[in-house]
């Protein structure tokens, strides 16, 4: 009886990093997502006329991001970088918001990212998606100008 218990017990170590690469590559955060530009916490002419962000699986351990924002003037922002989800710190290409990037993501349907600027926290963003599968919250923890927290909630929909 040992034995099996055992055996049981080696075969279930043996399969969890499978089991969740499979649940990751399975996330329901993977896809094009759109935030609600009428909810952002902004005066009305402030805000972009769209938010676009793409979370795309490159390998089983890495994850790419895609954000595009189109300002109220209508240019054009990107931001673009491959993480690993393993939470360490990666330079990505220098954006509007981060040179630096870590990820983790601890369940199929939950994003963690710190993201850093110039040697400077920028913001945790936790994405979190909804169980209908087609919405999805962004709470973003930072810190204003005057040295106080801010936490902010973003609300997103699934585009495909």
């Amino acid at each position: 009886m040992k034995f099996i218990a055992a055996t049981l017990l080696v075969a279930t170590l043996i399969l969890q990093p499978a089991l969740a690469e499979e649940q990751q590559a399975k996330s329901p955060l993977f896809g094009v997502w759109s935030v609600d530009v009428s909810r952002l916490h902004m005066a009305p002419a402030a805000r972009p006329k769209s938010v676009t962000i793409t979370f795309s699986e490159v390998t089983s351990n890495s994850l790419r991001t895609r954000v595009e924002v189109v300002d109220p003037a209508g240019n054009r922002l990107e931001a673009d970088g491959v993480t690993p989800l393993d939470g360490a710190p990666t330079a990505v290409k220098s954006n509007f918001e981060s040179d630096i990037s870590a990820t983790s993501m601890p369940r199929p349907e939950v994003l963690i990212m710190q993201l850093g600027k110039n040697g400077i926290p920028a913001s945790t963003r936790i994405y979190s998606v909804n169980a209908d599968g087609n919405s999805m919250i962004e709470t973003v923890a930072f810190f204003a100008p005057d040295g106080k927290p801010v936490l902010r909630r973003n609300h997103f929909t699934r585009v495909r």
